[in-house]
C-alpha cells in the first residue's frame, strides 16, 4: 500500500511539473526568460533551432514552449511549432516574434501555437498567454504605447526579412541610404 501511495505522489508530481523549452539564437535574451521563468517554478530547456529541437525532443517532452519566430539564418520558428505540435499536440507553444504580421500569426496558430506575441513581450505576457489557448472574446483590447526608434526598428527588420536579410534592396525600399541603413543596423547588432 505505500508503494501505491508514493507511486500516486510521484504521478501528483509529474502533473505539476511544467518543463518549458525556448527556441531563441539570442543567448541573451534566452538566458534572460530562462531565468524568470525559472523563478516562477519551471524546468527551462533550450534550444537554438529545429536541429536541437528535435533531439532534445527524443529525451523530454516538454509541457510548454515558447519560440521565437526568426531564428539565425534563414531558419523559421514555424519548423519548430510544427515538430513540437507533432510530438505533443497537448503543449502549449507561444510564438514571439519582433516581425508581427497577420499571415504569420495565423500559420504559427495553424500550426499548432496556442498564442502569438510581438515583440517585445515579458514573462507575464507569455504565461498568461499559456493560460489562454483556448482563446477568449473577453480579452480586453489594450494599446502599448510604441516609440518612433521601435517602430522604425520593427519596419527595417520586416523589409530585411521581406528582401532576404539584403541590405541594399532593404535600404532602396525604405528609401535610405544605404550607409543610413548599415549605420542604423550597426547600433542595434542585427543577427
Amino acid at each position: 500500500m505505500t508503494d501505491l501511495l508514493l507511486s500516486d505522489a510521484d504521478a501528483d508530481a509529474d502533473a505539476d511539473a511544467r518543463q518549458l523549452l525556448i527556441v531563441e539564437d539570442d543567448d541573451a535574451f534566452a538566458r534572460t526568460l530562462a531565468r524568470s521563468f525559472e523563478r516562477r517554478g519551471y524546468e527551462v530547456l533550450r534550444a537554438g533551432g529545429l536541429e536541437e529541437v528535435n533531439v532534445l525532443l527524443e529525451a523530454e517532452s516538454p509541457t510548454h514552449a515558447v519560440v521565437d519566430l526568426k531564428l539565425q539564418g534563414e531558419a523559421s520558428g514555424l519548423a519548430c511549432v510544427q515538430a513540437l505540435h507533432a510530438h505533443d499536440p497537448e503543449m502549449l507553444i507561444v510564438v514571439l516574434t519582433g516581425f508581427a504580421s497577420i499571415a504569420t500569426a495565423v500559420e504559427a496558430i495553424k500550426l499548432g501555437a496556442c498564442h502569438y506575441l510581438a515583440k517585445p513581450s515579458n514573462t507575464d505576457d507569455i504565461e498568461e498567454a499559456f493560460g489562454r489557448a483556448e482563446g477568449s472574446t473577453e480579452v480586453e483590447l489594450t494599446q502599448r504605447a510604441s516609440s518612433i526608434k521601435t517602430l522604425e526598428w520593427e519596419r527595417i527588420h520586416e523589409t530585411l526579412a521581406e528582401t532576404g536579410f539584403n541590405i541594399s534592396e532593404t535600404a532602396r525600399r525604405l528609401g535610405m541610404h544605404r550607409r543610413t541603413l548599415a549605420r542604423k543596423l550597426g547600433k542595434q547588432q542585427v543577427k
